[in-house]
């Protein structure tokens, strides 16, 4: 098979994608889906701190030309929008979603038909935003859409706050990661999220994404496999941001697929925190730019 296609069609051709979905869907009995560890049974209706029972919550699908240019290409990346979040940042730009939970319940039959008609308008990949606490649900969907011809890369948009058992039972169906690296520091995402443990978690998750999928890939322009990933700089943390960016070069790799994003602004609560509630000064941007190319890192999207 040639290496550009997804990895899931080996598993579908070989049976191992059926037994994985029998296997993912009986971690939401005792929802040990992500991090949170909330061991309620979604399947029976019982809602964890995701705010999601056994069937996702989509706010929104559509091909997306705001994403990273090799995600992107000429027709866009096939963006789906899952409400809840495992980490729910008190400053999300998408609190309505990630909060309030804004969307409608979808069926798994549904979810699979939104990537079908995603490829079918000629998008790039299939890019499922905020993830982590729907994976045994990802996994099913993506395994009914390929009984009816998907075969697109599926982006896995994660805030980075994954479970490594999740992140195995997605090992040879994802081929794209792209999760954010929020913070270093454990102490600063207690603060300004609603996990205690987030530095630790995500750093051991990048590592897991990256021994499964490596350096992103590039063919044509356009990305079909590989690690790729987001880190926002916020005000006045432009030391967290290095210690990040040395992690990256050191732990992970140096030929990391990097986007430095400046587009902080205050959303949601960040109000009610009066060291972030300004937008991100341009010169801090630019500091931290030049701290990951200090740090090795020189794959940077959108290089200024």
């Amino acid at each position: 098979m040639d290496s550009a296609y997804p990895s899931y069609l080996k598993l579908f051709e070989n049976e191992s994608l059926r037994k994985r979905v029998a296997t993912a869907k009986k971690i939401l009995t005792d929802c040990r889906v992500c991090p949170r560890n909330c061991r309620v049974n979604r399947m029976q209706g019982e809602l964890g701190e995701c705010q999601t029972g056994s069937n996702p919550i989509v706010s929104s699908y559509f091909p997306h030309f705001g994403e990273e240019a090799p995600l992107v290409g000429s027709h866009g990346s096939g963006t789906i929008f899952i409400c809840g979040c495992n980490l729910r940042c008190l400053f999300c730009q998408n609190y309505d979603i990630s909060h309030q939970v804004l969307g409608k319940s979808t069926s798994i039959e549904r979810f699979a038909g939104m990537m079908l008609e995603l490829q079918d308008i000629g998008c790039h990949n299939i890019n499922i935003v905020t993830p982590s606490h729907i994976v045994p649900q990802l996994i099913e969907a993506i395994f009914i859409a390929v009984e009816d011809g998907l075969q697109l890369p599926i982006v896995y948009n994660s805030s980075g706050y994954d479970s490594l058992s999740s992140l195995k039972l997605l090992e040879g169906v994802i081929d794209i990661y792209m999760p954010d690296f929020k913070f270093f520091s454990d102490n600063l995402a207690q603060r300004y999220t609603a996990v205690a443990d987030y530095g630790t978690v995500a750093k051991a998750a990048l590592r897991e994404m990256h021994r499964q999928v490596g350096d992103l890939q590039i063919n044509g322009g356009i990305a079909h496999r590989g690690l790729l990933i987001r880190h926002l700089v916020m005000p006045g943390m432009l030391e967290d941001s290095r210690k990040i960016f040395e992690f990256i070069s050191r732990e992970i790799s140096p030929d990391t697929y990097l986007n430095v994003m400046p587009q902080y602004r205050p959303a949601g609560e960040a109000g009610n925190y009066p060291e972030i509630s300004r937008s991100l000064n341009y010169a801090e941007f630019l500091q931290a730019v030049q701290m990951a190319r200090d740090a090795g890192l020189q794959r940077l999207d959108k290089v200024v």
